[in-house]
């Protein structure tokens, strides 16, 4: 019987795709929490034996991230996401929840036209990969992320935004976010999600959850 985390989630077996600023913090915090993590990234497991020994974690193959994987977090720039291997979530659990937390920046991605014409980042992805996913994670910095998560009911806790389309991912993010020490926000749709990209009022800015809502609604396209 999987066993339980206090008074929050059950413990889940998140693949993490991708082990930069965001994904080595994910897989040091999630590790931490008593979460089952794999990680991979495109250079090969060998490359993250020094993560792996320092969190506890499972490095493996690029190809075997996704295996029986819960949750599945995708955390790789842009222009990398239409060269994962083809069929990477499909050993993923039946029902996996998929996250993006990428960001478009055209200087290191190159143009993407889709986005350019006004699609959301995450819809993209979504496309790219043939998943629905939840847009989560990608408006802190790394090392906010490792280090400022605080207590449920702490004043000022900073608040994240999730956005995604199917109301069971997005509640598993959501309690995740919870337990990460940070207030969850439903940010909508995945087609709402373009109110927490780079350059709008909620991203980098580290707001409780009001101020995260105010500025959700603030956010001009």
């Amino acid at each position: 019987m999987r066993r339980a985390l206090p008074d929050v989630l059950p413990v889940v077996k998140i693949g993490i795709i991708g082990a930069g600023n965001i994904g080595g913090t994910l897989t040091r915090r999630f590790q931490a929490l008593g979460h089952e993590v794999a990680v991979a990234n495109s250079r090969g497991p060998e490359t993250l034996a020094e993560l792996a020994a320092e969190t506890g974690a499972t490095a493996v193959p690029l190809e075997q991230a996704a295996a029986g994987a819960e949750l599945v977090i995708v955390t790789i720039p842009e222009h990398a996401v239409p060269s994962l291997p083809a069929g990477v979530l499909d050993a993923a659990a039946p029902g996996a929840t998929i996250v993006d937390t990428g960001n478009y920046y055209p200087a290191r991605d190159g143009r993407i036209e889709a986005i350019e014409s006004g699609v959301t980042e995450s819809r993209w992805v979504s496309d790219v990969l043939g998943r629905p996913v939840v847009k989560a994670f990608n408006n802190i910095r790394a090392l906010h992320l490792l280090e400022h998560g605080k207590p449920a009911g702490t004043p000022g806790r900073i608040a994240l935004p999730v956005a995604g389309d199917d109301p069971e991912a997005k509640r598993v993010v959501l309690g995740l976010v919870d337990q990460l020490g940070f207030d969850p926000v439903d940010a909508g749709t995945i087609d709402e999600s373009w109110r927490q990209q780079p350059g709008t009022p909620v991203y980098a800015t580290d707001l409780d959850a009001e101020g995260v809502r105010a500025a959700l609604r603030a956010a001009a396209r």
